[in-house]
């Protein structure tokens, strides 16, 4: 309906996406309007409203234009899924060769460890610039066994992978509602304010500390902070790969977040040095001197550890929750390994 503006009703406009109708009742389109013709309304807007709106009518024409090329882009890109990422491995930080080609999938967690300096962080840096050989590393990262395109990589409304930093500091004096409702209009999101309510309601699950819509992101605590982000780029972004760069010291719930990370179809790598984490993992990558040393599946027996740990770590939580609340911790604390 783009290609055919000039022929096109204020209603079949404001019909198109919810961005659209929000600039065209900026401009005082409404229902009255409805038959009227797109050409034929721009024709009766006044000098003096368009000096007061700070834009002619061919500006406004080509505004229209260009928010409907965001929103059949974002649609497309919506529809477009990744199957598979491959790694196929460059050099450590002694030139030698990383001889490894690895391939991950959707719905799979594959966790990177190795001592503090190892070269973890390079390897996601590497993933979500999708390398072509032309970083430190000289690695190369495919899509479904593809090189990438180019807007892949350098394009921000086309990216493929999505980064949960460990610094997550915000500087904007907005509250969350009004943070997440500004990201899901860039978004072009249909039902913004249920899609917002859904996130801060995910977060909320996922940090042990509680907040409202009203709270200002800038005093969010580092888990509140990363917990926010979490449940943002599970239900609202649409890059099918998540890079998380240490979670551990967050203050959020982590089986809670992988799970609802690989229940929205994602490949999900996560930097750890936690053995909870760890095991969550299908697959391990062990980093030494910069480059992939060895690639480890997780085995049944790890598995079982996996449980003796989540029983630990449901103690501790609790135990948080209980000093959270001021209340003394004296009973006779004992660890039994089955």
């Amino acid at each position: 309906m783009r290609n055919s503006l000039a022929n096109a009703s204020i209603k079949e406009v404001v019909n198109y996406d919810t961005s659209v109708a929000e600039f065209l009742s900026s401009l005082g389109a409404g229902g009255q309007h409805g038959s009227m013709g797109f050409r034929e309304f721009l024709s009766g807007l006044d000098h003096d409203f368009l000096n007061d709106v700070g834009m002619d009518r061919e500006q406004i024409w080509n505004y229209v234009n260009q928010l409907m090329s965001r929103v059949d882009s974002l649609k497309a890109q919506g529809n477009s899924r990744l199957s598979t990422l491959t790694i196929i491995g460059g050099r450590d930080k002694k030139g030698n060769r990383e001889d490894v080609e690895i391939t991950l999938r959707t719905g799979e967690i594959v966790c990177v460890v190795g001592p503090t300096g190892s070269g973890k962080s390079r390897l996601l840096a590497d993933i979500e610039c999708l390398a072509q050989g032309d970083t430190p590393t000289g690695r190369y990262v495919l899509t479904d066994s593809e090189k990438p395109q180019y807007r892949q990589r350098f394009n921000t409304d086309k990216k493929l992978v999505a980064q949960i930093s460990q610094n997550m500091n915000f500087v904007v004096d907005l509250t969350v509602n009004e943070f997440v409702s500004m990201h899901a209009r860039s978004r072009m999101a249909e039902n913004v304010d249920g899609i917002v309510s859904r996130i801060i309601c995910c977060a909320n699950e996922l940090t042990g500390e509680k907040f409202g819509p009203d709270t200002s992101v800038t005093q969010l605590s580092g888990g509140q902070s990363r917990a926010l982000m979490i449940a943002d780029t599970a239900l609202l972004s649409s890059s099918p790969v998540i890079l998380i760069d240490e979670i551990e010291n967050a203050g959020v719930d982590r089986k809670k977040a992988l799970e609802l990370l690989v229940k929205k179809e994602k490949i999900v790598l996560i930097s750890t040095h936690d053995p909870l984490l760890a095991f969550m993992g299908k697959r391990r990558l062990v980093i030494k001197n910069g480059g992939i040393s060895d690639i480890i599946e997780s085995s049944p027996r790890e598995q079982y550890n996996l449980s003796v740990l989540e029983k630990l770590d449901f103690r501790l939580m609790d135990i948080r929750r209980r000093l959270r609340s001021g209340e003394r911790i004296e009973e006779a604390l004992t660890v039994t390994w089955d």
